[in-house]
């Protein structure tokens, strides 16, 4: 099993599956979960989702706690930058949790809550991008399990998180509008499992929303993020100090 690591903590993107299984339902309940929507048919199949994203663009995620707007500069990281934009065009983030909140580090989402579009972006890396940004804070960047492994998890820096420069992490866009928000996800769970008593992704990808549900019910999640315009169509965010 891969695990995506940083030096202060694991940054987990897509773990392939090694033990447990789903629980069954039992016999003879009156009552059925809800049934989930199928996925959509894109999802299933990472190789047709390859557009070029546009030089910038804009996403704004709406979540349990309110919404916050990424800003997406291509120049920075192009294959981050071009995978992303592929995963929000054809809402792969809809309904995910944050499912690994560190305050002072990190928040962490993008396993799938359908363990079947899970298991289809597993093992659909693309290779790095040089770093040409830092993970200063409100920066977002791809986890990786080691070179040339990320596939759909990224993080947000909840601090200046320089020291992960050198290890090759490499953001591609940054928050501009509602930090404040970001900083409300809820973070009681501590680091994931195996390290912390956190939620274990390797069961988030097999179990899917449910698992997240029955034993991390406080977490918060993602309801849509969608692309709200390009370069061409938004008003330029506050500058940032350096």
């Amino acid at each position: 099993m891969k695990v995506r690591v940083l030096v202060l903590a694991v940054l987990v993107v897509a773990l392939p599956s090694a033990t447990g299984q789903a629980q069954s339902q039992p016999k003879g309940t009156a009552h059925r979960a809800p049934s989930r929507p199928a996925p959509r048919a894109s999802l299933l199949n990472p190789s047709s989702l390859k557009a070029r994203a546009p030089d910038t663009y804009q996403v704004k995620f709406t979540t349990t706690q309110g919404a916050f707007v990424v800003k997406v500069t291509r120049d920075w990281a192009p294959l981050g930058a071009d995978r992303f934009y592929n995963l929000v065009k054809n809402h792969f983030y809809d309904g995910a949790s944050f499912f690994r909140v560190l305050p002072g580090f990190v928040v962490q989402f993008g396993i799938s809550s359908n363990p079947r579009i899970a298991a289809a972006w597993s093992h659909a890396t693309i290779p790095d991008d040089p770093v040409r940004q830092s993970n200063r804070r409100g920066t977002v960047t791809f986890a990786t399990a080691g070179p040339n492994t990320r596939t759909t998890q990224v993080f947000i820096n909840l601090a200046d998180n320089t020291g992960l420069d050198r290890q090759g992490f490499a953001p591609f866009g940054e928050v501009v509008e509602g930090m404040e928000v970001v900083e409300k996800f809820y973070s009681g769970y501590g680091e994931g499992a195996p390290q912390g008593n956190g939620p274990s992704q390797e069961l988030i990808e097999k179990q899917g929303k449910a698992y997240l549900e029955r034993e991390f019910p406080k977490l918060d999640s993602i309801q849509t993020a969608v692309i709200v315009g390009t370069a061409s169509k938004l008003t330029p965010p506050t500058t940032r100090p350096q």
